[in-house]
């Protein structure tokens, strides 16, 4: 490339990236217009999707999920409580979603996000409604112990599409959690495996377990143009764009809510529809991604215990 050339094509790039900040709709229709989004994907495919399963050593369970640039990690890990009276036989799975300031410029340092409350609530809803987590599996001695497990989950880089990277990383870090050999005594004290359960009479040794898994949730947000839907936008498509649905189904396609948070395109019976056939098929990437994950983790485990 000659100087002029060169010269030629950075001028090009300042003036597309001044048309970029000043038309922000404009600069994106004139992608969708020729079917592709501004990184350069079809207009109906998520970004490339990463799972790792078990990335804390010191976490019960834990994953990292990158969705495009979004990535999110969320960690487990168990403390004994005391079963509620109305519920003597379940734990507890309390659900923290963080977004520190080194996730986005307009995240200020010291002050929470606006949207952490909101998708730790979206995610406790979809824990709730999927019934991934039967809480009966946290149950140590009915009445007198049981599992806490504290799920925190950190957003590292917000890049659009918040719940359904978070939601992913939820699902893989408790399919990554692995309850710890306890002793249980008569007085429903808790103590360590290696204990002298002969001082304390024992009641009952709880074997080491994974926990029995139910249906796993898993969300796709569509970005809502008058003339297209975008699945699994980015943060600037969110931000041009303003509409979202989120449609929270599991694996097989099975329907467990969906999220419309105002917006200025209404959501017509056509628009959901698309919506819930573009989670369908989203579902079925996931479920292979999230199997092979997890089975890549469990045989990492079994290596290292042999």
């Amino acid at each position: 490339m000659t100087e002029h050339e060169h010269a030629a094509s950075v001028g090009e790039d300042v003036e597309l990236e001044a048309f970029r900040r000043l038309y922000p709709l404009e600069f994106l229709e004139k992608f969708l217009k020729d079917g592709v989004r501004p990184d350069g994907r079809p207009l109906g495919r998520a970004r490339s999707t990463l799972i790792s399963v078990g990335s804390l050593p010191h976490a019960e369970g834990s994953a990292m999920v990158k969705l495009g640039n979004t990535t999110m990690l969320a960690g487990v890990k168990l403390e004994v409580m005391t079963p509620s009276v109305d519920f003597p036989d379940e734990g507890r799975i309390v659900v923290d979603f963080q977004m520190p300031a080194i996730c986005s410029p307009h995240v200020r340092p010291g002050r929470q996000s606006e949207l952490e409350p909101v998708v730790s609530e979206q995610i406790r809803n979809a824990l709730s409604s999927s019934m991934m987590v039967d809480l009966r599996e946290l149950n140590i001695a009915p009445g007198k112990a049981a599992w806490m497990a504290y799920l925190d989950v950190y957003c590292l880089d917000s890049d659009g599409s918040l719940l359904d990277a978070a939601l992913l990383a939820t699902a893989a870090a408790l399919a990554d959690l692995k309850l710890p050999e306890v002793a249980v005594t008569d007085d429903g004290k808790v103590l360590p495996a290696s204990s002298d359960v002969q001082e304390h009479r024992s009641l009952k040794n709880i074997q080491s377990k994974r926990l029995k898994l139910g249906k796993i949730p898993m969300a796709l947000t569509c970005a809502v143009h008058p003339k297209y839907i975008l699945p699994d936008p980015t943060a600037e498509e969110e931000a041009i764009l303003k509409t979202t649905i989120t449609v929270l189904t599991d694996f097989s396609g099975q329907l467990f809510s969906l999220y419309k948070p105002g917006g200025e395109v209404l959501a017509s019976t056509s628009t959901v529809q698309d919506c819930f056939a573009l989670a369908k098929y989203r579902g079925k990437e996931l479920q292979k991604i999230f199997n092979n994950a997890v089975i890549d983790a469990e045989a990492d485990d079994a290596m290292v215990e042999d």
